[in-house]
C-alpha cells in the first residue's frame, strides 16, 4: 500500500479515522474528507506520524461540485486515486409511525428521510462517480462502501438508514459488474455494533443489550472495520469484488 493514494470520507472520527490511520500505517497517501473537523491539523499530524502523507479536505459528500473539486485537488497533488473508502454516513432514527393509545403520536419526517438518503446513498454515488474516471486512467483501483448489517436484515426504527445501506449493497454489486473490466474492484463492509463515540454515548442498558446480542461477547472496535477495509483494498483480496463482508461478531447468527 506504500505510496497508494487513498480517499476516506467521514475521516474525522470513529471508523473513518481508524481506517485512514490503518492505511497511513502502510505508507499510503491519505486524503481525509469530512464535512467538519474540530482539529484538522491534529488529524493530519496523526496520520503522518502513523507513516503516511496526509491532507484534510472539508467536503460535503452531498454536493457534487465540492466532491468533484476535492477529487481534482487530490489528483493534482498526488497524480492519481487508488482507493476510495465511502465511509461517511449519518443516523436520524425514528419509527415510520409511532402509535399509542389509539392515536399516532409521531412519524419519521420527510426531512429526516431525505437527509439520510442524501448522505448515505447519494454521497456514495457522487464520490464514486468522481473518483472512478481517475482509477480507470490509472489502470485500476478499489472502491469500498459502508453498508451495515441492518442493510441486510432491517432494523426497528431505521427505515431511512436501513434502506440506504441496502441500496449501497446493490450499487456495490452493480459497480463491480460495470467497473471490473477496468481492474477496479468494488466491495462493501457491513459492520455490526461498533463502539464509536456516537454509540458509546448511548445508555448503558442499550450498550449491554448490544453486547448480549453479539455472540463473540463484545462490541466491535473501529479498528476491526478498518482492518476489513484495508484487506479488501489490498492485493490479498485481488480476486474479491462485488461482495459484502459482514464484520459483526456473529450478530446476525445471534439474533
Amino acid at each position: 500500500m506504500s505510496g497508494r493514494v487513498v480517499i476516506v470520507t467521514g475521516a474525522a472520527a470513529g471508523i473513518g479515522r481508524a481506517t485512514a490511520r490503518r492505511f497511513a500505517q502502510a505508507g499510503a497517501r491519505i486524503a481525509a474528507w469530512d464535512v467538519k473537523s474540530d482539529d484538522p491539523e491534529t488529524l493530519v499530524a496523526e496520520l503522518q506520524s502513523a507513516g503516511g502523507e496526509a491532507l484534510f479536505q472539508r467536503v460535503d459528500v452531498t454536493d457534487a461540485s465540492e466532491v468533484e473539486a476535492a477529487v481534482a485537488a487530490v489528483v493534482e497533488r498526488w497524480g492519481r486515486v487508488d482507493v476510495l473508502v465511502n465511509n461517511a454516513g449519518i443516523l436520524k432514527d425514528g419509527q415510520l409511525v409511532k402509535w399509542k393509545d389509539g392515536e399516532k403520536v409521531s412519524e419519521m419526517s420527510e426531512r429526516d428521510f431525505d437527509a439520510v438518503v442524501s448522505v448515505n446513498l447519494k454521497g456514495v454515488f457522487l464520490c464514486t462517480r468522481a473518483a472512478a474516471p481517475h482509477m480507470i486512467r490509472g489502470g485500476g483501483g478499489a472502491i469500498l462502501n459502508a453498508s451495515s448489517v441492518v442493510g441486510l436484515y432491517g432494523n426497528f426504527g431505521q427505515t431511512n438508514y436501513a434502506a440506504t445501506k441496502a441500496a449501497v449493497i446493490n450499487m456495490t454489486r452493480t459497480w463491480a459488474r460495470e467497473l471490473g473490466r477496468y481492474k477496479i474492484r468494488v466491495n462493501a463492509v457491513a459492520p455490526g455494533f461498533i463502539a464509536t463515540e456516537m454509540v458509546q454515548a448511548m445508555p448503558e442498558k442499550v450498550l449491554a443489550s448490544m453486547v448480549e446480542h453479539t455472540p463473540i461477547g463484545r462490541m466491535g472496535r473501529p479498528e476491526d472495520i478498518a482492518e476489513a477495509y484495508f484487506w479488501l483494498a489490498s492485493e490479498a483480496a485481488g480476486f474479491v469484488s462485488g461482495t459484502v463482508l459482514s464484520v459483526d461478531g456473529g450478530l446476525v447468527v445471534g439474533t
